[in-house]
């Protein structure tokens, strides 16, 4: 292969052909080794690199060996690969659907909020009031401070403690 290699650089069109085959396949048994969950990634990359190694024919020297000089050029390839695709997957929680996670039906909006309103019952007023105004009707801390008639750090304070008791109560602790 080196051979072909050689006369290829020197001029010889036909044998650098032939080199590039010989070189796709070897490259190709490579790659699926070390991707064998994503082989139509595999053309990709072999792609890849058999351009890099034709845009670099000009840095081999011929007192390296061929083999060691590919191999790195696919290596970089193949970690471009795993860089592009970590960076990729980082990005999406896998979504699995299991059919609870969407509604159903219009019952069960109806359904938690009378369970919720349940929950906030239990409560007392200086817990469940914050929590109704600021999480529930969306008011600042302010606005909710002054329809309870305490300061705006009691609120927080209360909507704090009332999330932490319900959360308590929901794990069965409380």
């Amino acid at each position: 292969m080196r051979e072909r290699f050689v006369r290829g650089l020197a001029g010889d069109a036909t044998q650098y052909r032939h080199f590039l085959d010989r070189l796709g396949a070897h490259l190709r048994a490579y790659l699926r080794r070390r991707l064998p969950r994503a082989q139509a990634d595999v053309e990709d990359i072999l792609q890849e690199t058999l351009l890099a190694v034709h845009n670099a024919r000009h840095t081999y020297r011929d007192d390296q060996p061929l083999t060691a000089w590919v191999h790195a050029i696919a290596r970089y390839k193949l970690m471009d690969f795993f860089r592009a695709h970590a960076r990729r997957e980082a990005l999406h929680e896998p979504f699995e659907d299991d059919g609870s996670l969407f509604v159903q039906s219009d019952v069960e909006p109806a359904d938690a909020r009378r369970d919720v309103g349940r929950l906030l019952e239990a409560l007392p007023d200086r817990h469940r009031l914050p929590i109704v105004f600021v999480k529930l009707q969306g008011l600042s801390v302010a606005e909710a401070a002054q329809r309870c008639g305490i300061s705006e750090s009691a609120v927080k304070v209360g909507v704090h403690r009332g999330l932490k008791a319900l959360a308590a109560r929901l794990r069965g602790s409380a």
